[in-house]
């Protein structure tokens, strides 16, 4: 355990930081390595892949209303230095975590069909899609438990365990890949569910070795059979939390299903580009999503500990060190989005959708990291209804104006991005001053604290 209640509120952010980048480059990289190689297979299987790829937004959401519950629930107890609390909190977390795995995995398997057909183009891309999913879904599944583990491993400052792992476990995906996908030295080749194959082997290692530490006797939160007892009351405090959380990755899931829609009118290159873009966007966000996981346990335990001054100065700090990556990746997307989307299609149709998406929406790179941080800091306040709020706000002023556009004549792709961007820009606005309002609520009763207006700039001007 860490105690993030004390010393550089800097360096514990950038630490933490350092370590969660490291593990999600290898989670990301699962998704790069399958989309590498696929894309050697064809545009079907490219198309195939992106949409099956967006069953993973489904399952964010439901990882992140685990993830959110078990954090903030195990970090304040950390803070409050209640070592049974936050040993509580982390047992319930995890039998409701299973539960959630098995229940996914047999609506996944009934929705299938119905799902890609409604997605896809033609018949070929719904094939493939259907070949990847049948093995994709176990793993999206197993990662439920994995996940949780993984929360509450950073709740208690322990950021090292789980970068092991996800480095290990991205190291046996690119190894098994080709293999499995074009039968290298086998003559098997499995195609695209030989990509959902290498996914699915090592994830399932990676969850076994982390079970393994939480059931060492000296480990600070262990599973215990007599603490696994489904507690109802205990279930309703962490989903509480995490459900305005989950939502917000819901709605995402259903903007990408919409653009899918969207798109399906102008072919599987379309699809497929704009499933190659959405690839690089995940891997550019990955310093301010890490930076968005170090911030929760960092400003929770603070939280917890009743310091108010140090849970503003880790606002402070995270939103400066977001704004200056996003701008950096903004300009890099501007400039050379081609660059960054060649390694997985050599089809110029497919490349030419990617990257004018890019161009457009790198316009609300600085504005979404913004909002990583802002929606970190209500995760840690143990509030999240105010993040959800912002982001129901800016999905219905998007996707309205989206659904009433695409059928009319000339309809373009780069509508949906411009209304986008613009309508992040929105949101941020609402989220950050939705959080100095929840500053001023919430950590006014915690002690003497700086005023908001004076220590937290992006936040009370709305600057941005």
């Amino acid at each position: 355990m860490q105690d993030l209640t004390t010393g550089s509120i800097g360096r514990h952010l950038v630490k933490t930081t350092g370590f969660m980048l490291v593990m999600m480059v290898f989670q990301v990289l699962y998704f790069l390595v399958d989309l590498y190689w696929v894309g050697r297979l064809g545009t079907d299987a490219v198309a195939g892949v992106g949409i099956a790829g967006q069953v993973s937004f489904i399952t964010l959401a439901v990882a992140q209303v685990l993830g959110v519950g078990t954090t903030a629930l195990v970090a304040q107890a950390t803070g409050r230095k209640d070592r049974a609390a936050a040993q509580h909190a982390f047992n319930q977390a995890l039998v409701l975590s299973c539960v959630t795995g098995v229940l996914f995995v047999a609506l996944a398997f009934v929705a299938m069909g119905a799902y890609t057909r409604a997605m896809a183009a033609d018949a070929a891309t719904a094939r493939l899609a259907a070949d990847y999913l049948r093995w994709y879904v176990p793993a999206l599944a197993i990662q439920f438990p994995l996940g949780t583990m993984a929360a509450a491993l950073r709740a208690v400052g322990d950021f090292r365990r789980p970068v092991i792992v996800s480095t290990a476990s991205v190291l046996v995906n690119m190894a098994l890949a080709p293999f499995l996908v074009f039968g290298w030295g086998t003559g098997h080749a499995f195609g695209v569910a030989g990509a959902a194959m290498s996914t699915l082997l090592p994830v399932t290692l990676a969850t076994l070795l982390v079970t393994r530490w939480f059931r060492r006797p000296d480990a600070f939160l262990r599973i215990d059979a007599a603490e696994c007892r489904p507690v109802p009351s205990e279930w309703r405090r962490l989903l509480a939390i995490g459900l305005p959380a989950g939502f917000e990755f819901a709605m995402m899931a259903l903007y990408q299903f919409v653009v899918y829609s969207v798109a399906r009118p102008f072919g599987p290159a379309a699809q497929a580009g704009f499933g190659v873009g959405m690839r690089v966007i995940q891997a550019g966000f990955m310093p301010v999503v890490a930076l968005g996981a170090a911030v929760a346990p960092v400003a929770g335990q603070n939280v917890g500990a009743r310091l108010p001054a140090r849970v503003i100065e880790t606002f402070r700090t995270a939103s400066l060190m977001a704004t200056v990556v996003m701008a950096l990746f903004a300009l890099l997307s501007h400039i050379s989005p081609e660059a960054m989307v060649r390694p997985f299609s050599a089809d110029a149709a497919v490349v030419a959708v990617a990257a004018g998406y890019l161009r457009v929406v790198s316009w609300n790179y600085v504005a979404s990291g913004l909002i990583f941080v802002a929606s970190s800091m209500f995760q840690a306040m143990g509030n999240t209804v105010p993040a959800l709020a912002a982001s129901a706000l800016r999905t219905a002023l998007v996707l309205g104006p989206v659904l009433w556009l695409a059928p009319r004549p000339g309809f373009r792709l780069e509508w949906v991005w411009m209304i986008a961007v613009t309508m992040t820009w929105l949101q941020t606005v609402v989220s950050l001053s939705l959080l100095r309002r929840e500053f001023r609520l919430r950590l006014g009763g915690l002690g003497d604290v700086v005023p908001v207006a004076t220590t937290t700039p992006a936040a009370a001007d709305a600057r941005v």
